[in-house]
């Protein structure tokens, strides 16, 4: 199961009904490097459960994704950022964990205030395109 995320988005008013869907504008940025994504919604999400679970396993599970699958999003990010993102202690008796290093937390803030950023200059449009949707 995906986490609520933390992406901002403008949203319009409050639903009349429970059933009926909020319209929103949501950035949705890609950092490309070589043929990778070095960053992208899917990988900031993982680092913020990372972050806030201690571990690539329990971050894996609250995002619905196997374990093997974070250690790849997380391997690529970190060949493709010149520091690590993300330190990892081995399990065993201490069971291991993870957790962002400081140039981790400071991709991760770089990239939500992108998205923060194009928000708000989309924002005139966004309104906009808003009172032309149904």
């Amino acid at each position: 199961m995906r986490s609520k995320g933390k992406a901002p988005s403008l949203v319009k008013g409050t639903p009349k009904r429970k059933s009926e869907p909020t319209k929103t504008v949501e950035p949705r940025f890609r950092l490309r490097c070589r043929e990778n994504i070095a960053m992208g919604p899917g990988k900031a999400e993982l680092l913020e459960q990372v972050q806030a679970m201690g571990s690539i396993a329990e971050a894996a599970g609250q995002l619905g994704m196997s374990y093997m699958r974070a250690w790849t999003l997380i391997k690529t990010m970190q060949q493709c950022f010149k520091k690590p993102l993300v330190t990892v202690a081995r399990g065993g008796a201490g069971h291991g964990g993870a957790a962002l290093t400081e140039s981790g937390k400071q991709v991760l803030s770089l990239y939500r205030e992108m998205e923060k950023a194009s928000l708000q200059a989309s924002k005139p449009a966004w309104q906009k395109l808003l009172r032309m949707m149904s």
